[in-house]
């Protein structure tokens, strides 16, 4: 048993959607979240600057006593969840691993679409966990730049002109290429699923890839009895780098309940 936070940071508020999941299968879990909303997205960053940022949202999070940190953003799993992982002595889990095993073992004709930000479509990182356990799938990756800031500003729902446009331009060739699985290979992207399962067609399995770090986390605490008390009620702390008007609004939205909690701002650039 084990009662300390889980922390969990991401470039914006996507990573709730990560968050969602832990709160739905672990109840008894404490939660620290850190969304970098001065600096978001992430996603058309250099290399550099994506490390840099990530390495100072880690240590924001060591400043608190946690049993392990997710990070729910593609890109920051992508490119620097290894060098983080060699820097702290912590769990540190990333979105990509979990999601990629998943969609090659799922795929029925071995057809498998991606969907990210053009920093993680650029290091391949999915391509190649796929490639290593399923060496018949088929890839098919599309950046979608547009997603996040849609997604921020809650253009998100079905009959909106303006993102269900920019759906069909980003995935028409993946619906061409025949995939029966798509990596949500970002965790602001399931708040999009109605509309690209609209598009996409009920035959296409769309893969969450918070969700899917979730879950990973939940078999690990089991495994090493590091669950919360059971009689415990899991409290959440919000964090983020710009003001904190929108979060109430906007987060309840990713979350899939209202917020009611304080959150406060920090300078991110100070870790």
């Amino acid at each position: 048993m084990d009662n300390r936070p889980i922390g969990v940071f991401d470039s914006g508020l996507g990573g709730l959607t990560a968050v969602r999941r832990l709160i739905h299968e672990m109840p008894n879990e404490n939660i620290i979240y850190f969304g970098d909303t001065g600096r978001v997205p992430y996603g058309n960053r250099s290399r550099e600057t994506i490390f840099r940022y990530a390495a100072q949202d880690v240590n924001f999070l060591r400043t608190f006593d946690l049993k392990a940190i997710v990070i729910a953003c593609g890109t920051v799993s992508s490119i620097a969840l290894k060098p983080l992982s060699q820097m702290h002595d912590l769990p540190i889990f990333g979105v990509v691993n979990p999601t990629a095993l998943r969609a090659a073992h799922c795929t029925k004709n071995n057809r498998i679409g991606i969907i990210a930000t053009q920093a993680t479509i650029n290091t391949g990182a999915y391509e190649h966990i796929i490639a290593e356990e399923n060496p018949d799938a088929q890839l098919f990756s599309t950046p979608c730049p547009l997603f996040v800031p849609l997604v921020e500003n809650g253009r998100t729902q079905p009959g909106d002109v303006v993102i269900e446009t920019v759906v069909a331009d980003y995935l028409q060739p993946l619906k061409d290429a025949g995939i029966d699985t798509l990596i949500l290979g970002c965790t602001h992207y399931p708040l999009l699923s109605q509309v690209i399962g609209n598009f996409m067609g009920p035959e296409v399995r769309l893969l969450d890839s918070g969700a899917e770090v979730a879950d990973q986390i939940g078999r690990w605490m089991d495994q090493k009895d590091l669950r919360a008390d059971p009689e415990q009620s899991g409290q959440c702390r919000w964090y983020v780098s710009d003001g904190t008007e929108n979060f109430h609004h906007l987060g309840s939205i990713f979350l899939g309940r209202e917020i009611t909690e304080p959150v406060e701002q920090i300078s991110i650039e100070n870790y």
